[in-house]
């Protein structure tokens, strides 16, 4: 593994132990096994390589979930059942990822967020949203239509994530989410 590797995984590491705010240039070099400048030549600085990592950190959690979303669901299962279940294994998976997810929500926060990790986030969750519109809707086109699906299931997302972290015990649950569903496209319909 080359330097560059190096710092990335060991960006990795200091964003789960230590949080995006608190990881220093210094703590980045030693789990890196690298020198302090190292981390200026391939990355420029120490926020270009955190947010790079943890860009990298969400992509594999978007793998891990696919491979986990890709678990057949019985025939006769109904759209709400199907609903239920796949929330059910996207809120299962948070656990395994809790820390990615603090981090995450940590360097969104952040108020200088760099421009183009701004944009390599926003073109995150549009990828995200079209993946969510096909898992979901089974819509994989580009569609207003898909879109519109998708950012409903992105802003479910990263709100009963933001509740987990919160409050594990308490945050919503598949079936929550679709009783709640049915209550709003009730009065939303009627």
């Amino acid at each position: 593994m080359g330097n560059k590797e190096s710092l990335l995984a060991g960006a990795k590491r200091c964003l789960y132990e230590k949080g995006y705010a608190r990881t220093t240039v210094r703590d980045l070099a030693s789990a890196a096994n690298v020198s302090m400048a190292a981390i200026g030549y391939h990355f420029g600085s120490r926020e270009a390589l955190l947010n790079a990592a943890l860009i990298e950190a969400n992509e594999e959690w978007g793998e891990t979930l696919a491979k986990t979303l890709q678990v057949e669901t019985p025939p006769d299962t109904s759209p709400a059942e199907r609903f239920e279940l796949i929330w059910q294994r996207v809120i299962e998976s948070f656990g395994e990822h809790r820390r990615m997810w603090a981090v995450s929500f940590e360097a969104c926060a952040q108020p200088d967020l760099d421009e183009q990790v701004r944009a390599q986030l926003a073109n995150a969750v549009e990828l995200a949203r079209h993946g969510l519109a096909n898992l979901f809707q089974g819509l994989d086109d580009g569609s207003a239509e898909a879109r519109a699906a998708g950012t409903v299931h992105q802003a479910l997302l990263s709100g009963v994530m933001l509740q987990w972290l919160i409050d594990p015990d308490h945050a919503p649950s598949g079936a929550d989410l679709a009783s709640g569903l049915r209550l709003i496209a009730k009065d939303v319909l009627t």
